[in-house]
């Protein structure tokens, strides 16, 4: 697997539009690629953002988050939330790069995903292509953060395990491999996360990757998450004090 990153000037709120930055900044696709974007850039280009003023930061989160935890639970006076699936800080609402702006997560990062497989496939006549919009975030017990994707497509995010043996013949009974995911990692590792100017990046020779033509159906999206029930975490989510946020359907 190859990763390069690609930079771009310094992209501020009420500047360019997503397909022009693409157009811009993105090389020639060949088959089998996978373009990673920071949401940050997308966000930027759809308006998402909000001019920062004082203690308003925790307002935005409650509204953005579909669960939250108030930030004095910890020493960092930091919300830990619910968004999207994933758990982050603060419902991925961040300030860096941002330009005197707190810059939100896309409205709809997977259709997002979608239109941008859609557009760069016409443009350079290829098939098999996938599309990542990633994010950071921290994980528990570790310093640091990694990469996740929002979003994704055209491609499998998931390899299974399951049903399959081992080297000495035992049988797995719950791996997968959240591809996905692992991709979105290694791209935000390349493009870092200061002032780097790098927030594309272009994933080539990915043997691994069952690229798919159709963008992700609801059954595989929902199936690409884990039932909080299922989840090994669950009794120590389902424990914890949640507060419900306004973007909770």
């Amino acid at each position: 697997m190859k990763v390069f990153v690609i930079k771009t000037d310094k992209i501020k709120p009420g500047g360019q539009a997503l397909f022009y930055i693409l157009d811009k900044y993105l090389p020639s696709l060949k088959e089998g690629s996978i373009v990673a974007i920071t949401s940050k850039i997308v966000s930027i280009c759809e308006g998402r953002v909000v001019k920062i003023r004082k203690d308003e930061k925790e307002k935005l989160v409650e509204k953005e988050a579909e669960y939250f935890l108030p930030s004095q639970g910890n020493k960092y006076n930091v919300m830990l939330t619910i968004k999207g699936n994933v758990l982050a800080a603060s419902a991925g609402i961040d300030e860096s790069n941002g330009a005197g702006y707190h810059i939100l997560l896309p409205k709809d990062p997977q259709e997002t995903a979608n239109d941008i497989r859609r557009y760069l496939r016409k443009k350079f006549s290829i098939k098999k292509l996938g599309v990542i919009i990633t994010d950071s975030r921290t994980t528990p017990l570790r310093w640091g953060t990694t990469g996740v994707a929002i979003s994704y497509s055209g491609f499998a995010p998931l390899y299974n395990y399951i049903g399959k043996r081992d080297i000495f013949g035992r049988k797995f009974e719950m791996q997968k491999t959240n591809i996905v995911d692992a991709l979105a990692t290694s791209a935000v590792l390349t493009m870092g996360e200061g002032a780097e100017q790098t927030p594309l990046a272009l994933i080539e020779d990915v043997p691994f990757v069952k690229f798919q033509e159709k963008d992700p159906s609801k059954k595989e999206l929902d199936n690409f998450h884990i039932n909080i029930n299922d989840d090994l975490y669950g009794p120590l989510l389902k424990n914890t004090k949640w507060r419900r946020g306004k973007s909770r359907a």
